[in-house]
């Protein structure tokens, strides 16, 4: 990392191929990373970035093609090898034991076995020169997700990297954890080392990076300079047609029409990993999108369950749809009462993926049917009973199919859920909850499902929309509150509230007095 950043190519790769079976996940793609450059890669889900970087850090080998570092060719054919070429990726999943310390994490990656107390002493000098304050003694399992990043970068630069490879790096941080990493990354760019940086979100790219390559179907369609172009450029270029902005409409609304409440609920967790919810309070009214931003593993999971009906909560008049109490009712008398839910799985959890999609709709549609007691048998003996609302729902979501009737499992993500999404709404709730809606869906996709939201606040329901996209939560929310540890904040008008104070309570900070909605 000792080298001056320039137009010196690093690394160089050419007529990139790589197929699984029949299926073509890079053809011919060529990319060229200069020295010191900070390099986005960006593409639809399934453009092929994931197979790409997994090549250049040998975790896959191309099928044809060539890779040069520093203008010779090497094969990669392992993460060891990639490594022993100044290669070093820190994946969107991190790969740390949780019952090791950092130190004892670091020491098992390293190929060259060292001392432990070496291994703190570099940890301790790596932390103070690029401000990535860790503690080597400290267990994993202690760490918040912004500090097991840092050990993630700490590990890399131990094996002193010319390339570093990012996978969605800010996905689960909060703003202010964004902020450092970029101040990192920009300091390693100017010591030398390049940075290929995978990220969804278009605005991070232009503030960040140098260049941008552009992927779609496998294929590198244009390099972009990052620094004179927009996001809508991007985001068109990316899908290959225009991108329409969201129609958002705030108004003031009346804060007597509420149309769901939870109250005072506390629940513990069932299970070690799990998070316990501490007197948490939640009020939507109609027509209006109440966003509940968080970081992942801070209780959402658990707020979702007693939302859906999943669990039960202790006493009927904790949730109140209407002023009626509902807190013990499971899923599918809340759906008959107007309430829909969209968790966070799509597969397994609100689709059964070896199932069609016609199947798929009668599951939820069968207390439509006079038989409910038989839904069983009246879906095997007669499967096309929901085949009518299905082609409904594949038309007015822009359901893309790859056959008629095709299992849910054929489906792309973004596809997958806009047909879960298209077969909530077909019900015409009147309270909306969904987890993490647009979640690794490409941007197309993504500004369908988050109109399709706004449209239906605008059309006088009530939504609730738990995300840790920070982006997607002032949006699309008319009011936003924060989950950290299972407790949840106040709830704050958007316009009263910043990125910046939702970021300090994601990190279980206080933030200066702001003007508050009052849940009663």
């Amino acid at each position: 990392m000792d080298q001056e950043k320039g137009s010196e190519i690093l690394l160089k790769a050419t007529k990139i191929n790589k197929s699984f079976g029949n299926f073509t996940a890079n053809e011919d793609i060529d990319i060229s990373i200069a020295r010191g450059q900070i390099h986005a890669l960006l593409g639809e889900n399934g453009a092929g970035k994931s197979t790409l970087v997994k090549i250049f850090y040998g975790v896959l080998q191309p099928d044809s093609g060539s890779i040069e570092i520093n203008n010779k060719k090497i094969v990669i054919t392992s993460p060891n090898i990639a490594r022993k070429n100044g290669i070093g990726m820190v994946f969107q999943h991190f790969s740390l034991f949780p019952a090791l310390t950092v130190a004892e994490n670091i020491l098992i990656a390293l190929d060259n076995k060292i001392k432990l107390n070496k291994i703190v002493d570099d940890i301790t000098n790596l932390s103070k020169e690029w401000e990535l304050f860790v503690d080597p003694f400290k267990l994993v399992s202690e760490l918040s997700v912004g500090e097991k990043q840092r050990v993630e970068i700490i590990r890399c630069l131990m094996q002193n990297p010319n390339l570093l490879i990012m996978d969605e790096p800010t996905s689960v941080l909060t703003p202010q954890e964004i902020i450092n990493l970029f101040k990192i990354l920009k300091r390693l760019a100017s010591s030398g080392c390049s940075i290929l940086y995978i990220s969804h979100k278009l605005e991070e790219i232009i503030e960040l990076a140098d260049e941008v390559t552009i992927l779609k179907s496998g294929k590198s369609i244009a390099t972009i300079d990052a620094k004179k172009t927009t996001t809508k450029f991007l985001a068109e270029t990316m899908v290959g047609k225009k991108i329409t902005e969201l129609r958002k409409n705030i108004k003031k609304r009346s804060i007597t029409n509420i149309a769901f409440e939870l109250k005072n609920l506390n629940k513990q967790k069932d299970h070690e990993f799990g998070i316990s919810l501490k007197n948490v309070n939640l009020q939507v009214n109609y027509g209006e999108i109440l966003g509940v931003a968080g970081i992942a593993g801070n209780g959402q999971v658990e707020l979702m369950e007693i939302l859906s009906g999943e669990i039960n909560c202790e006493h009927h008049n904790q949730i109140l749809l209407d002023n009626l109490p509902i807190g013990k009712t499971n899923i599918n008398e809340r759906r008959k009462l107007g309430i829909e839910t969209i968790p966070e799985e799509r597969t397994f959890h609100a689709t059964v993926p070896n199932l069609s999609l016609n199947e798929n709709t009668f599951l939820t549609y069968f207390f439509k049917y006079n038989n409910t007691k038989s839904w069983i048998s009246n879906l095997l003996n007669n499967p096309q009973n929901s085949a009518d609302e299905c082609e409904k729902i594949i038309k007015s979501n822009d359901v893309r199919c790859p056959e008629i009737n095709p299992l849910a499992s054929q489906l792309s993500g973004g596809n997958l859920q806009k047909f879960i999404l298209g077969r909530s709404l077909a019900n015409n709730p009147k309270v909306a909850i969904f987890s993490q809606p647009t979640w690794g869906v490409d941007i197309g996709a993504a500004t369908t499902i988050r109109q399709k939201l706004l449209d239906l606040s605008q059309s006088g329901k009530a939504v609730i929309l738990i995300s840790q996209d920070l982006e997607e939560i002032f949006e699309l929310s008319h009011k936003i509150a924060v989950i950290n540890q299972g407790v949840l904040s106040q709830i704050f008008r958007v316009e009263d509230i910043t990125a910046a104070d939702v970021g300090l309570l994601m990190g279980g900070k206080s933030i200066k007095k702001k003007k508050m909605v009052s849940v009663k």
